[in-house]
């Protein structure tokens, strides 16, 4: 799935202003402008559109941990040694929200995609682990959906 994609539906799901989600990058140590910010929103076929590397998205979900979770004055922080995939961005958000496994199922549940438990505990195994699961951008979009419906009910 596109960074840029990722980083647009978290915000729109959570109802982030310009300011909060420069916050957001500042709490992992990294400083954005507002015109910057802007330009990584914009939809690939816009003028002014800038990719979202994965040094970026991952320094802004982690930022989302800090932001939702608080920050551990005793925390080693671990750099991630490997790509950003969608497995590394699904573990990321889990941690910020800090959903469990059944959170996890609702909200994938709440966008019309059914998962069983063992389908998605093999997205959080470690990758030489012979049950180990690619997670598919299906399965990231539709959880990403479920979230937005999760955080911004309908008034209906």
């Amino acid at each position: 799935m596109i960074n840029n994609d990722v980083l647009r539906r978290v915000r729109y799901a959570l109802n982030l202003n310009d300011a909060t989600m420069m916050d957001i990058f500042a709490l992992s140590d990294y400083e954005i402008t507002r015109e910057d910010l802007l330009k990584l929103l914009k939809k690939d076929n816009e003028d002014g559109f800038v990719a979202l590397n994965n040094k970026q998205l991952t320094l802004f979900l982690d930022g989302l941990i800090t932001y939702n979770r608080g920050r551990k004055e005793d925390a080693v922080v671990k750099k991630s040694e490997s790509e950003l995939d969608n497995n590394g961005i699904l573990r990321k958000l889990r941690i910020a929200f800090e959903f469990k496994e059944e959170d996890m199922l609702n909200t994938l549940k709440l966008a019309g995609f059914e998962l069983s438990k063992p389908e998605l505990s093999a997205f959080f195994r470690h990758e030489s682990h012979k049950h180990h699961r690619k997670c598919g951008d299906q399965v990231l979009r539709n959880f990403l959906q479920g979230l937005t419906i999760h955080f911004r009910p309908s008034v209906d």
